[in-house]
């Protein structure tokens, strides 16, 4: 997420009321998570674990809950609760703005586009040339939409991030302040949930159709002509490369990447990074090949035992 303009490093801890390590005027351009970050963002950690993740990552700016030696060309920001914090710097550049139509006064349309009764239409939205967003579709604020996307009933595009810190008191939620992007030629189909990044983007890559029910988490990128069939969840921070099929009711954990023309058969568990090029099934998800075979030897069991009886 990127800050309407440069901060300063001061600014920016007079803001947190925290004390900083660093040039006063050292540039601050916005606040992402560790897997998106790049120079002038600020990355928060909170844990002695990730100290190094952090402090090594491509942010210029750690807002951290300890003194640490300062690497050569960055800055730190010292904070008690980094997590409160980073939620308080979301709040302050991406504050909630309360809606007071159906479809926003800063929503902005192209030629051809078709909005059916009961959709909402977020605030600062921005929908392309020819799509139709058929009715009971929620589009929550800042969404960006190509050309020609078709968005079916019941879907919501930019719900919150499922990101919580588990505290003593119980569960304390991480803002989210990104968005969703939907490419050109993009179909979503019927009750589909697409949340929005915590601090940038969830994209949905050109001419890719989800069918009904589908969910994806936050950040998640999907690439170019993915099909990805009912009922099946993607989780946060996933990269799916283009011309993946994922059929249905499939499960894929955070962070991991589906890479090219890779295909997933239904009912599969995904727990780590899948190889292009070839089809997956079971959980956790497999060769197919392999895991056809391992079925077939298993029902000779039954046979096998039968013999050792005789």
């Amino acid at each position: 997420m990127k800050f309407p303009q440069k901060h300063t490093l001061a600014q920016i801890a007079t803001i947190l009321d925290v004390e900083f390590v660093g040039d006063a005027e050292f540039p601050v351009y916005g606040i992402n998570e560790i897997h998106v970050v790049e120079p002038g963002d600020i990355v928060f950690v909170d844990h002695p674990k990730y100290y190094d993740k952090a402090l090594e990552s491509a942010a210029t700016i750690v807002l951290i809950n300890k003194k640490v030696d300062c690497p050569a060309g960055k800055a730190l920001l010292i904070s008690e609760d980094p997590f409160s914090d980073f939620n308080k710097l979301t709040r302050y550049f991406k504050p909630f703005v309360r809606a007071t139509s159906s479809i926003a006064e800063t929503a902005q349309m192209g030629a051809g586009t078709i909005i059916q009764p009961n959709s909402f239409i977020g605030n600062n939205v921005k929908i392309g040339t020819d799509c139709l967003i058929h009715a009971n579709v929620t589009i929550y604020d800042n969404a960006v939409i190509g050309n020609g996307v078709i968005i079916h009933s019941g879907a919501v595009l930019g719900g919150d991030a499922f990101y919580y810190k588990k505290r003593d008191t119980g569960f304390d939620k991480l803002i989210s302040g990104g968005r969703v992007v939907i490419h050109d030629f993009v179909e979503i189909g019927a009750l589909c949930t697409i949340d929005k990044g915590v601090s940038g983007d969830t994209i949905i890559g050109e001419d890719s159709k989800l069918d009904n029910q589908v969910h994806i988490g936050h950040d998640t990128q999907i690439g170019k002509r993915v099909l990805i069939a009912a009922q099946s969840g993607i989780a946060g921070c996933v990269v799916v490369e283009d011309d993946v099929v994922i059929w249905g009711q499939v499960g894929i954990a955070s962070g991991i990447r589906i890479k090219e023309k890779a295909v997933i058969f239904a009912q599969s568990g995904v727990g780590r990074s899948l190889e292009g090029g070839k089809s997956y099934l079971g959980t956790p998800a497999e060769d197919s090949k392999k895991k056809f075979r391992e079925l077939a030897s298993i029902r000779q069991i039954p046979y096998i035992l039968e013999q050792i009886k005789k």
